[in-house]
């Protein structure tokens, strides 16, 4: 892909976001004119740019404001007023260089494309070239889309998903057109719509595994249907994606990780890995260089367990996550995975009371995380209700630093999970009680000021 292609969309992109000046947009139109791009080989170099698409861009202030890590007094003492107030989930005024404008970056590339796309006369020649653009512009979309929902939006409840305020759904190009916030409800269809459309157009397996897929945006619709308590959906949509990928690495060994005990086990773009991003660092409290893994969660991994040493290491009497799927110590995973699956299947299993195949599926993941030398015993569930909190918790153990822990929050407690965030700040317990407004992100005030959209 040529370099001005990305220069470009980078441009238009920061403006469709701050609505700037009258003569910046004219500048910028003027320039679009001689670098619009052309061919099919062009947009899919604008989808394939993984600085933008897929690299350190998906949002990251909704697992800082999770309960899986804590500071030490120390490090609290020592940081700016403004990070001490968000680990105490009290708002302040974020301004550019956020998650809301990195993660509609890539939704202007992919309405972009598809604006572009439509353009194109479809051959047999590239039909398939087509077709991928098609769906990948449509994965993408929706893909952030649905990460924007899971911060800045409620959680989903269908008695007021048609009234609770979403995210602003941008479907063209065109800056010019107003920013508007939409219902729960419609940001949710749009993430449907998008996603089921591209499973028309993508293929099977990718190329690489930056590029979407159709086990990608199976996953994804099962990952959609699960917030919105749509367990026969979700359901559904993970038995398709695991039809086509539902590879789980042995951590015993396995040709895709290293030494648990080093800093950096697994390898990237692993056997597990169906659709590949990296989580941003906007506002990274809970970056592993300071953050450190609650206590009482690393208490609940058995010593037999494999990803105690994997995910781990200590650091002055506490631990600190190692275990990201990116091959890094500071880099974190939050991309789509097969076991990521097998949970979300074990949980749907569960929630329609068919425990059997429910405990199957986990403990087929916990025994390839179980050390070989000792005989694992399956675990068993007396009901429905044994089933759903071992899987749950489960679920927390396994995707834990993946951008996923505070949409699962949100959601448990709209099903009555009770689940209370504590912070001990000095000796002070500050805590964030179930479905608080909060839970809604404040949005950038400076998106609110150009764009005049309602604040959460």
């Amino acid at each position: 892909m040529k370099r001005y292609h990305v220069i470009q969309v980078w441009m238009i992109a920061i403006l469709v976001l701050l609505n700037t000046s009258c003569k910046k947009y004219l500048d910028a139109k003027s320039d679009a004119k001689l670098v619009t791009p052309q061919t099919l080989q062009d947009l899919q170099g604008l989808l394939d740019d993984a600085n933008l698409m897929n690299l350190k861009t998906t949002p990251d202030y909704n697992e800082s404001s999770a309960d899986d890590y804590f500071w030490l007094p120390a490090t609290f003492n020592s940081q700016p007023v403004n990070a001490q107030n968000l680990y105490q989930w009290i708002p302040i005024q974020i301004r550019y260089g956020n998650d809301w404008n990195q993660a509609y970056l890539p939704v202007y590339n992919a309405n972009l494309s598809l604006e572009l796309l439509a353009k194109i006369p479809q051959t047999m020649a590239n039909q398939q070239q087509w077709n991928n653009v098609k769906g990948s512009a449509l994965f993408f979309r929706a893909y952030y889309f649905l990460l924007l929902t899971m911060e800045y939006a409620k959680a989903y409840d269908e008695n007021t998903a048609d009234t609770d305020l979403g995210i602003v759904l941008r479907l063209q190009s065109d800056f010019n057109i107003p920013s508007t916030r939409a219902s729960v409800k419609a940001s949710y269809q749009q993430v449907i719509a998008d996603l089921t459309a591209s499973l028309d157009y993508l293929p099977d397996y990718p190329l690489k595994l930056l590029r979407p897929s159709k086990g990608a945006a199976n996953a994804l619709l099962a990952r959609t249907y699960l917030y919105m308590h749509k367990y026969d959906l979700a359901l559904t949509f993970a038995n398709k994606a695991l039809a086509l990928n539902s590879y789980l690495m042995d951590y015993n060994g396995d040709s895709y990780i290293g030494a648990l005990t080093t800093n950096v086990p697994f390898k990237k773009l692993n056997g597990e890995t169906i659709f590949y991003t990296e989580m941003g660092a906007t506002i990274a409290l809970h970056l592993t260089t300071r953050a450190r893994i609650d206590s009482v969660l690393y208490g609940k991994y058995n010593t037999n367990d494999l990803r105690k040493t994997a995910f781990f290491k200590a650091n002055n009497g506490y631990q600190q996550f190692k275990g990201s799927y990116a091959a890094s110590a500071t880099t974190l995973f939050s991309g789509i995975a097969t076991d990521e699956l097998y949970l979300t299947r074990a949980e749907c299993y569960a929630y329609q009371s068919d425990v059997a195949s429910a405990m199957n599926d986990l403990n087929y993941l916990l025994k390839k995380r179980w050390k070989s030398t000792i005989a694992y015993t399956p675990m068993t569930a007396t009901d429905r209700t044994d089933a759903l909190t071992k899987i749950r918790l489960e679920r927390r153990k396994e995707l834990l630093m993946r951008g996923l822990r505070w949409m699962d929050i949100k959601r448990l407690n709209k099903e009555g999970g009770n689940i209370v965030l504590t912070r001990n700040i000095n000796g002070k317990i500050i805590t964030l009680q179930p479905n608080a407004s909060y839970y809604a992100l404040p949005i950038p005030v400076d998106i609110i000021e150009q764009s005049g959209i309602q604040q959460n």
